[in-house]
């Protein structure tokens, strides 16, 4: 099963398809200023943070000093929403700026284990992406952090326009064993698996610092996608945490590993790890002409601030997640806006704010929120799509959701509810009675939208059945 579109490929020397470049690569002044004409574009994700999980968006356990001051000097969004409520599926969305649902490693809910599908799937190396267009465009790109959108030897993120890669492949890794949940090495350098010492959070932080102070004569696109705050839940000092599951590496017992207390210090140490992103920026003289960005994969889990309903479902704690933009000069300064937007909003955003577009054969999905972020467009409704598989462990069955402007629909199992997100962010209180008219009405737009989605296939399924039974 494939995409639908094809694109225009050729042949490399090795015999792979190459996908057609359709522009040439524009001039770029010096940036030893950094006053080129592109930005540089940084995106920080977390994992699995819910969207108030920060203290900015109003969580009263901890302080979240660098992304707080981020958002002043920014613009803080509180109506983002992740493309899938769960790992893979939402990282192929901002890669691709499409539903998820247009590729088959999208319907991945979640991409298992090597060991368990080993490269039979994963983001094809001819689908355009972000970053290999905005290296056709000419960035540097690079990318620390979190993968999992395929396996060696077949995919790659060397292969899907990052020029050089430093982190972890799969979903999740221990931040001091740098294991996977089979108890796998998964640390790497490029394609290459490497042993270090260190906390990986703090890793990753010092990697995006080296990558940012380097001297270039071209802007860079760095993709900074933490492991945390994903369990299992081992804060900078909590090693012996670590120690105790060495030899026991399950996905069950990760999630069990860790307290409240423990979440608090895995989100401080990313928290001071981007203030130390944030801090090379401003010593090279490049934050004035840098877009950062942050953001959430998903919706939170177990240690969320928001709830009842996390990760992995499509009520509002699993797909909501936070986003803060930030660029002297040209985005709103300490603004909060209630644009309704998605990560492949984020994705068209990008490419437009570096003077390049998505390439024909693969229209995005995502709006441009440029000229809403710059004050020069106001608000407006805007209509989105999920869908989720569900996952058979936890007894979470299939669910549809579908958000135009302050209405939500929402499927879950056999059940179906219509909301009101102005009043009732909770979603307590089903409506469909009330409107019967607007609730048939979403319920057959979102059959249209659904069948233009590629279906979830059998190995997708026979994959859940093994690993979640």
């Amino acid at each position: 099963m494939s995409d639908k579109r094809k694109p225009k490929a050729g042949k490399n020397k090795k015999g792979a398809e190459t996908r057609k470049k359709t522009k040439s690569a524009p001039k770029t002044k010096s940036i030893s200023d950094g006053t080129q004409s592109q930005p540089n574009i940084i995106v920080i994700w977390a994992d699995n943070m819910g969207w108030a999980d920060l203290s900015s968006y109003g969580c009263p356990y901890y302080k979240t000093p660098h992304l707080d001051g981020l958002a002043k000097r920014g613009t803080r969004f509180v109506n983002a929403y992740a493309s899938a409520p769960m790992c893979t599926p939402s990282r192929v969305g901002f890669l691709t700026g499409r539903y998820p649902g247009r590729c088959r490693i999208g319907v991945q809910e979640t991409l298992g284990l090597p060991s368990v599908v080993g490269d039979k799937i994963g983001l094809p190396e001819d689908h355009p992406t972000v970053p290999s267009l905005l290296q056709e465009a000419g960035y540097d790109t690079a990318l620390v952090g979190k993968w999992h959108c395929g396996h060696l030897p077949t995919y790659s993120p060397l292969k899907s326009g990052f020029e050089e890669y430093f982190g972890h492949k799969t979903g999740s890794i221990d931040y001091f064993r740098h294991v996977d949940g089979s108890g796998a090495p998964d640390l790497w350098e490029g394609d290459e698996l490497i042993k270090t010492d260190g906390y990986a959070t703090k890793l990753f932080s010092e990697r995006a610092v080296e990558f940012v102070k380097r001297p270039r004569s071209k802007p860079f696109f760095l993709t900074l996608w933490y492991n945390a705050p994903h369990w299992p839940w081992e804060g900078p000092d909590d090693k012996y945490l670590s120690d105790e599951i060495a030899g026991y590496d399950s996905h069950r017992t990760w999630i069990e590993t860790g307290t409240s207390d423990n979440y608090a210090e895995v989100v401080k140490s990313m928290d001071a790890g981007i203030g130390s992103v944030l801090k090379a920026l401003e010593e090279k003289g490049l934050d004035k002409n840098t877009l950062v960005i942050f953001s959430s994969d998903q919706g939170g889990d177990e240690m969320a601030y928001f709830g009842p309903y996390r990760r992995g479902r499509l009520h509002e704690g699993g797909i909501k997640v936070p986003l803060i933009m930030s660029w002297p000069g040209v985005v709103l300064r300490n603004h909060v806006s209630e644009q309704v937007n998605i990560h492949f909003d984020i994705s068209a955003t990008i490419l437009s704010m570096a003077g390049t577009k998505p390439d024909p054969n693969y229209p995005t999905d995502g709006d441009d929120l440029s000229k809403v972020f710059q004050g020069k467009k106001k608000e407006y409704p805007r209509k989105l799509f999920w869908r989720h598989s569900g996952n058979p462990r936890p007894g979470i069955p299939f669910q549809k959701a579908m958000r135009d402007g302050k209405w939500k629909y929402l499927k879950v199992g056999k059940q179906e509810f219509l909301y009101d997100l102005s009043k009732d962010i909770n979603e307590a209180n089903d409506l469909k009675e009330r409107y019967p008219k607007k609730f048939a009405a979403y319920r057959k737009e979102y059959r249209k939208w659904e069948s233009k989605m590629l279906p979830y296939d059998k190995e997708q399924k026979d994959f859940k059945r093994v690993v979640f039974k």
